[in-house]
């Protein structure tokens, strides 16, 4: 019986790793995912997340984040949570972060408040916050 791997297994057996096999793999394959193209931030948002489950129980612990529906989400402190778009104003890109108690873009380091107002040059337009509300277990997010 023939052994079948898979691309990005192969590609990790060849030492790749990190943006280099992203970048071999987004070479050779044609998903959409790998092209990171402009985008618009979130409107008309509005889910709830239920905290006791894996996914989100991340943001039980004060400094952690989760990214959902295009929306980072973080526990900033014991009573409070900052949400704001994963999309960056610098460039319209994803590439949003919460990062040392602020939101922060990997792509060219723009730096925002966790209420989403720019505190450098790259993050001088701000970006798009969102409410949160939290109800026992529920956190809920919306514009």
């Amino acid at each position: 019986m023939e052994d079948k791997i898979k691309r990005n297994e192969f590609l990790k057996s060849l030492g790749l790793k990190g943006a280099s096999l992203l970048a071999v793999y987004c070479g050779v394959s044609s998903l959409s995912s790998c092209q990171n193209e402009a985008v618009s931030p979130a409107s008309g948002v509005d889910f709830t997340l239920d905290l006791t489950t894996p996914t989100y129980s991340k943001l039980n612990t004060t400094g952690n984040y989760i990214i959902a529906n295009g929306i980072v989400v973080a526990r900033v402190s014991s009573t409070s949570f900052a949400a704001v778009t994963q999309v960056c104003s610098h460039e319209n890109k994803p590439n949003v972060i919460f990062s040392g108690g602020g939101f922060y873009c990997t792509q060219h380091g723009a730096t925002f408040t966790t209420t989403g107002v720019g505190t450098n040059a790259n993050g001088s337009k701000g970006i798009k916050a969102y409410q949160t509300t939290l109800t026992g277990t529920s956190l809920r997010i919306y514009s």
